[in-house]
């Protein structure tokens, strides 16, 4: 049986319109779903929509409609981009669905079981757009520490959790799982934070009713993020179906913006810890887009609408620079400039150059026909080890989750690539009548582009595919695996090139 790989995005708020952010992560999840499928994994991957709480009760208010009316209408946004942005999720869970309301009944039964829920009194200061109650000392001039929105004083009957039960083991934990929570800094700044001491978590709400009811007493609303959290184990019927799709559990990678990180790393471990449940494999917290310099923010109206963008410029477009223009966990900045740039240089000039002058002249050489290479030469080992190396360095750099590197390494090959064909210069061993040596070329050329295609599959499936079928493969480039298909030497001899559009079309 093969092994298990389990990612997850956040799930979306439905009071949100999608944006570059939204896009980001869920690109960057559905690369790592691919890659592993590719190299021979048992995948599931998890996206969906958070709609319970006040905030989105009030924004359904203001519009006039239920709260479930808004989130069906929200929730086929999200599935469209999905659609657009070619993300091949294996499920989608609704915090609104019934199988999602009783494994959240079941985890805060567990929870409650073993002593660690308790009634309460909560007052403190509380933002409705993150769900989150601070203290006095925790505001940023009398306001929200994490949005800057102002905050409101709330004291009501609560449930919660006994947090600080689990600092210890959750300090522990950290300690000896340095790759539980990355990036690094990330890591440091949560173990900061915990040790300075956690308390107890308010985790029901009375002031509204759009949620989950608390089992046994219905007055209270089980408090979002214990609410959205159980959905990385709801997904997989975890708790009825621990050996099918419950399997997958713990996840692999929590794929989230750095701005959740905290109920990720904290509270999410915590309730874990209490139901006696495996911890999540890794968290990996991303940054922020800015957009021409400037912060994204509704009242400057600058948020990136992906959908256009990939509409005017190409979806493998968008990817490729999301993933390649900084090291995933740090903070980048969005540009059209900068996108136009990477187009014209990386993919229309390196790699689809390539490949349409391998195309080009392997037609006008031997009529399209590759055949088997008789006459080896000078770069083709290097080439051929080169191909090894790219895929060893794209399964260490998914691995640590640093896309933009894997890139690099890949990029290096198609530069690798298109130096041999300078070097070996088929035009002179056509014009000197060398057939033997330059149908070797050819198929070393050959060779890299199909061993090439598999390796940006995982960033760029519509460009890999097309590139599959201009070698004249006929097989689906999808049901191709690292071990063995991207083995040197597995390009069938009498394969037929197929000429076609430019993979890249540069931009003006």
């Amino acid at each position: 049986m093969s092994e298990t790989y389990y990612v997850t995005t956040p799930i979306y708020y439905v009071n949100d319109v999608p944006h570059i952010g939204h896009a980001y992560t869920t690109i960057a999840a559905d690369v790592l779903a691919r890659f592993k499928r590719m190299d021979g994994y048992k995948v599931h991957f998890l996206t969906g929509t958070d709609e319970h709480g006040q905030k989105i009760e009030r924004a359904a208010q203001a519009k006039g409609e239920k709260p479930i009316e808004l989130a069906d209408r929200v929730v086929e946004r999200f599935k469209t981009l999905w659609s657009r942005l070619n993300i091949s999720y294996d499920d989608f869970i609704r915090t609104s669905e019934d199988r999602h309301k009783r494994s959240v009944h079941r985890l805060f039964e567990i929870v409650k079981d073993k002593g660690d829920i308790h009634l309460g009194e909560y007052e403190d200061w509380y933002c409705v757009h993150d769900e989150t109650f601070f203290t006095q000392t925790q505001l940023e001039n009398g306001n929200c520490p994490m949005c800057g929105r102002s905050v409101e004083k709330l004291k009501e009957e609560s449930y919660f959790f006994k947090m600080s039960a689990y600092q210890e083991r959750l300090v522990a934990h950290i300690e000896q799982n340095p790759e539980f929570i990355q990036p690094t800094t990330r890591r440091n700044e949560i173990l900061s934070f915990v040790k300075e001491g956690l308390r107890d978590l308010s985790i029901s709400r009375t002031s509204f009713s759009w949620g989950i009811p608390v089992p046994g007493d219905p007055r209270h609303v089980i408090y979002v993020w214990f609410d959205a959290l159980t959905n990385y184990l709801s997904a997989l019927d975890y708790f009825d179906d621990p050996d099918g799709t419950g399997a997958f559990w713990p996840a692999d990678v929590h794929l989230i913006g750095k701005d959740i990180l905290r109920h990720h790393a904290v509270y999410w471990p915590t309730f874990l810890l209490s139901a006696g449940i495996g911890l999540p494999k890794k968290v990996f917290a991303h940054g922020w887009w800015t957009v021409e310099g400037q912060k994204m923010s509704k009242s400057l109206n600058n948020f990136v609408d992906p959908d256009p963008v990939a509409e005017t410029y190409g979806v493998d477009q968008l990817r490729y620079f999301l993933l390649r223009e900084i090291p995933f966990g740090q903070d980048g900045d969005f540009s059209i400039s900068a996108l136009k740039g990477r187009i014209n240089s990386d993919l229309a000039n390196d790699l689809g150059n390539l490949l349409n002058r391998f195309v080009s002249m392997n037609a006008k050489y031997f009529e399209g026909k590759i055949g088997e290479p008789q006459e080896k030469g000078e770069g083709d080992a290097e080439l051929e080890a080169g191909c090894g190396r790219a895929l060893e360095a794209l399964r260490t750099n998914m691995d640590g989750v640093a896309f933009n590197r894997a890139l690099i390494e890949i990029w290096e090959l198609i530069s690798q690539a298109n130096k041999y064909i300078d070097r070996s210069a088929p035009w002179t061993l056509n014009k000197e009548g060398r057939t033997e040596r330059l149908g070797s070329v050819m198929y070393a050329i050959a060779e890299t582009l199909r061993i090439a295609a598999m390796l940006v599959y995982p960033f760029m499936p519509e460009s890999a595919d097309k590139m599959w079928r201009q070698l004249g493969l006929e097989t689906e480039i999808a049901d191709a695996r690292y071990d063995p298909d991207a083995g040197w030497g597995g390009l069938p001899a009498g394969t037929v090139t197929v000429k076609g559009d430019p993979l890249f079309p540069r931009i003006d």
